[in-house]
């Protein structure tokens, strides 16, 4: 059946004509284990926990480590806690961990040193050495007032309360639905230090690189609870999510991904793809990850209200946990569907091709493990997304009938079950590179 089902996938969409624009689902098969997931998500649990985090009144990175009721001290191990409780219920699925170390806080005049502590939930993959990030911020502040002033409430139910609890959200239902874990192992976690310079995001991101992991992709949410604009717009339909359009990192190839998700599971909630690393003048815990080479995406909500953001006026009141489930969902698709599927394929190269006057080129990319398959993507440089898609089979090398001067190819893996990985850019300025293949 999921054989049926990549079949039908694939040869639909080779049938779509690179001078038209493709259906946004760019021939990704929906895996009824996921639609059933989705509704699992509860918009009343993340209320619930949002208004927890909020009572802590406030959960600075440099507040109060001590007290069980106030400060960031006694938000990580609540956090810890619900966690291990979600660990417990689908019988010890997630290891549960707190990751510790020391940044110095560097837009504090006295720089000082602060423990940064983020926690985390894993659920092991059958390969423990690939990873998909996803994580939200759990620090808060009133930076617009004092960005060290560490002891007056920050409620932070927006920024970052509803990302958090998305996050942790997401853990539950992930866990419960998928115990046994996918192909790459998963990381849920609520980093602290954001407000401070993205300091447990890049303590997290150094981590990974130190132990060797191959990170698929690095999720933020960030700011994913206002539906009212302060003129009274009103938009709980659509989402941002922010990607640098890196050929040779991935980020638009991240952002396009999403965007097809989104268009087969949620087709109703729309995904707004914005080619920048970050709204204007701003920052989030993708970035650590993009400066290190790997594909990294944000989501935010589509109206932000800057009169509530780094204030006490960051309420629960303004948080419409509705839509916080809508995100969620997006994110479980994603990530679930990028953890299901191979690695993408690490080297590309290309040639053009004598026998047909330089009007098709001959692709070549490096195997990955666990493809049954791998399919190429056409598009002109001048379009969003990808067009056509051709079944290359499950060969490295491949003539591709497309004049590659004109237009932007991707290649991706197919796993036996019809997840398909990311596309990696061939002939991306700075991308990996395998030796040309000889000319025909």
């Amino acid at each position: 059946m999921r054989r049926s089902l990549f079949l039908a996938a694939t040869l639909v969409a080779a049938s779509i004509p690179v001078g038209a624009q493709a259906p946004s689902t760019l021939g990704l098969a929906k895996d009824a284990r996921i639609a059933a997931a989705l509704g699992d998500v509860s918009a009343a649990r993340m209320r619930t926990n949002d208004s927890t985090l909020v009572a802590f009144g406030t959960r600075h990175t440099m507040s109060d480590t001590l007290s069980a009721t106030r400060g960031i001290g006694a938000a990580r191990r609540w956090i810890h806690a619900q966690l291990t409780q979600y660990s417990k219920d689908c019988n010890d699925c997630l290891r549960i961990e707190y990751d510790t170390g020391t940044a110095v806080v560097g837009r504090s005049p006295e720089r000082p040193q602060v423990r940064m502590v983020n926690v985390v939930a894993w659920l092991p993959g059958r390969d423990t050495s690939r990873v998909v990030v996803i994580g939200g911020h759990y620090d808060s502040c009133i930076c617009s007032t004092n960005s060290m002033d560490f002891t007056a409430d920050a409620p932070g139910a927006d920024d970052d309360g509803s990302g958090t609890v998305a996050v942790m959200e997401l853990a539950r239902v992930v866990g419960k639905r998928f115990p046994h874990g996918l192909d790459a192992s998963v990381a849920f976690i609520l980093y602290t230090g954001e407000e401070q310079g993205l300091l447990g995001s890049t303590q997290f991101a150094e981590r990974l690189k130190r132990e060797g992991k191959q990170v698929t992709a690095a999720f933020t949410d960030d700011i994913i609870g206002n539906v009212v604009a302060d003129d009274g717009r009103r938009d709980s339909v659509s989402v941002r999510v922010f990607a640098v359009d890196s050929l040779a990192i991935g980020g638009g190839e991240l952002a396009r991904y999403v965007w097809a998700i989104g268009a087969l599971y949620q087709p109703a909630f729309e995904v707004l793809p914005v080619l920048r690393l970050d709204r204007l003048g701003r920052g989030g815990d993708h970035r650590p990850y993009v400066e290190r080479g790997i594909p990294g995406l944000r989501f935010t909500e589509r109206l932000e209200n800057y009169k509530r953001q780094h204030l006490p006026t960051d309420s629960l009141a303004d948080v419409n946990f509705g839509y916080v489930a809508k995100v969620a969902r997006l994110n479980l698709a994603t990530v679930v569907s990028l953890a299901a599927a191979p690695a993408r394929p690490e080297q590309t190269a290309y040639a053009r091709d004598r026998d047909s006057g330089g009007q098709s080129f001959t692709i070549r990319w490096s195997p990955v493990a666990g493809a049954t398959a791998y399919e190429l993507l056409v598009r002109r440089t001048t379009v969003p997304t990808y067009t056509r898609i051709v079944n290359a089979g499950n060969v490295t090398e491949f003539l591709l009938d497309e004049q590659l001067d004109d237009v932007w190819v991707g290649v991706r893996a197919v796993g036996a079950d019809g997840h398909r990985s990311l596309t990696t850019v061939v002939g991306a300025p700075g991308g990996a590179r395998l030796p040309a293949p000889p000319r025909r």
